[in-house]
């Protein structure tokens, strides 16, 4: 199990007090198990190894002395600790004065206003009293939040030295801090906002609650166990008896998973809290890691990126969950809702989808249009993809990461050489001269008539279109791209070269609009292994001769090209884009 646990690679505590409380015997106690009867001015820097602390990684712990030290000094080091533990004498009220009068504004002062660290405060000497100094240090912690947890020990009887550490260990890796705020005994708005998409992730059913499935399958995928039946009738009881509407048919709402995560701080159990939202993606600043949202991945030369089985059945059950009516397509809020859990959508609604790929009648795209919108994206920006899935939750569902959602194609050469592709994405790059109809042709793939976009004017000229069709009985999904031509005299980039098929496309009705495409394909095309379509659009209107050394059907003939394909939005008839897919499924 993948747990995104940014947690720090060591953990650095620094010991700091006023002359004569016990840090160093406090340190000495821990290593030797015993009171030191000689005790030195200053411990030396002692490491723990990771396999006998109780949270698994490596511990320093840096004794500060006043008469060894200068400020200077003191100061680097709080600037180096992870978390600062303050310690006093439970038998001496000045000390304990101390953390508020100098301690804690010193180390606040020590260090920048972003960079709070937690502070753990430490009463020594509780066998030589018979009271405790708890209740005073809790009003503390209520202005100062970056006191994490307290503790009241003894270096002599060796009461409560492990939990000390224990304690300042936990400050740093599962810190109150970005969870909680104690004035207010509630959670951080960044912590409510990342719990309710943990929430929303979990939510399979879409019903706004979680019921006994859904909370199991939660409890594994957070801690790899289920939840005992009977401990999970406990908690829901625990919610009902403090949150009457936590609990609703049974099933934990929203509110009552809030609270769940809001007592298991209040009882000190940050741990619990930590590994969900680590299990989600999140560090300890409660982003999402860059290391779950981009998992790397190799892509060689000339292969190519496209959604696997798993992708896609993800893919459809996200969509089916979100299609509220059942209508077998998303409206604008659905949309909206089921990208409620990403920062924003990852493409604009009402022009992107509506432009790129099928949608219904009302314009909203159907289930077809959203797997080919996820296909488009995944081979032209993977790393958006990957992203993206990673919002969603991709690999909280039985998935280690996104990369499983991923397949990598075999490389072009491999395909050339078996004359044959084994890839079921294509691009196809549309080119031609500025009223040649290209866009026209870009958009045709897109609808079942045709002749609807015609006398249409594209005004926002989008750039790929995507859509399935069938190459010898298999479903492939062909991407057009058009690709702006500013001026006739502007060379191509190679990105806007290379792909799977080009179509250079003319007006036949135009004379001067063949030789364009021409030179576009002795330059750049008659040398290459990319397979070429000429294609002569307004194929209704009256064919007229080019003015070029060539006609068309002899440009073609020279080159070994197919005849040039007549193509026209009144015919209606698509074949155009399957002899597209094939040229490119057979190059």
């Amino acid at each position: 199990m993948v747990h995104w646990n940014v947690t720090k690679r060591n953990v650095r505590i620094l010991l700091v007090g006023d002359q004569g409380v016990g840090k160093t015997s406090l340190i000495l106690s821990l290593v030797s198990e015993e009171f030191p009867e000689d005790v030195p001015a200053k411990a030396e820097e002692i490491t723990i190894p990771a396999n006998v602390t109780p949270q698994d990684v490596p511990t320093n712990i840096v004794d500060y002395s006043s008469f060894e030290q200068s400020d200077e000094v003191l100061n680097e080091e709080i600037q180096k600790a992870h978390v600062v533990c303050v310690v006093y004498s439970v038998d001496d009220d000045d000390t304990l004065d101390r953390i508020t009068s100098h301690w804690l504004p010193y180390i606040r002062n020590a260090i920048s206003a972003d960079q709070r660290k937690p502070v753990v405060l430490v009463g020594n000497k509780v066998d030589l009293v018979e009271h405790s100094t708890i209740d005073i240090v809790l009003t503390i912690m209520e202005d100062f939040p970056e006191v994490e947890s307290c503790v009241e020990c003894s270096a002599k009887t060796l009461h409560n030295i492990s939990e000390m550490f224990y304690y300042a260990q936990k400050a740093v890796l599962h810190p109150t801090s970005p969870l909680y705020i104690m004035e207010d005994e509630d959670l951080t708005q960044p912590c409510k906002k990342a719990l309710i998409r943990v929430f929303k992730i979990c939510d399979v059913d879409g019903d706004q609650l979680l019921n006994d499935y859904e909370l199991n399958l939660f409890q594994r995928r957070c801690f790899n166990q289920p939840l005992d039946p009977h401990i999970l009738d406990e908690v829901k009881g625990v919610i009902m008896k403090n949150i009457p509407d936590g609990i609703y048919n049974d099933a934990v709402t929203l509110k009552g998973f809030l609270f769940l995560h809001c007592l298991f701080i209040q009882r000190g159990r940050n741990e619990t809290t930590w590994a969900v939202l680590r299990r989600f993606g999140y560090n300890e600043h409660l982003d999402m890691c860059k290391e779950y949202l981009q998992p790397q991945l190799k892509i060689p030369p000339g292969s190519s990126t496209e959604l696997s089985h798993r992708g896609q059945q993800f893919l459809t059950a996200l969509f089916e969950r979100y299609d509220k009516d059942g209508d077998g397509a998303l409206s604008p809020e659905e949309h909206r809702m089921l990208f409620s859990v990403c920062p924003t959508p990852p493409w604009s609604y009402s022009t992107d989808i509506r432009k790129s790929c099928t949608t219904n009648e009302r314009g909203w795209v159907t289930l077809h249009g959203w797997l080919c919108r996820w296909t488009l994206m995944t081979l032209i920006d993977l790393p958006k993809t990957l992203e993206y899935l990673g919002y969603l939750g991709f690999n909280v569902h039985e998935n280690e990461s996104q990369l499983a959602a991923i397949h990598v194609t075999r490389e072009r050469r491999i395909d050339l050489a078996k004359r044959q592709s084994s890839r079921s994405v294509y691009m196809c790059h549309i080119i031609g001269p500025k009223g040649s109809g290209k866009t026209g042709l870009c958009r045709g793939l897109l609808v079942n008539d045709m002749k609807t976009l015609i006398g249409k004017e594209f005004k926002s000229n989008i750039i790929y279109c995507v859509n399935t069709v069938q190459v010898y009985g298999q479903e492939k999904h062909l991407i057009v791209r058009d690709i702006d031509v500013k001026s006739n005299m502007d060379p191509l980039q190679p990105q806007e070269v290379n792909c799977d098929v080009a179509c250079l496309v003319y007006d036949s009705s135009n004379p001067v609009s063949f030789e364009y495409i021409a030179r576009i394909y002795i330059k750049y095309y008659a040398e290459s292994k990319i397979p070429v379509m000429i294609v002569g659009t307004k194929g209704d209107l009256e064919e007229q001769r080019q003015d070029y050394l060539l006609q068309p059907v002899e440009f073609c003939q020279k080159y070994k090209l197919l005849p040039p394909h007549v193509f026209s939005l009144k015919s209606n008839k698509k074949e155009l884009y399957t002899k597209l897919a094939t040229m490119a499924a057979f190059p």
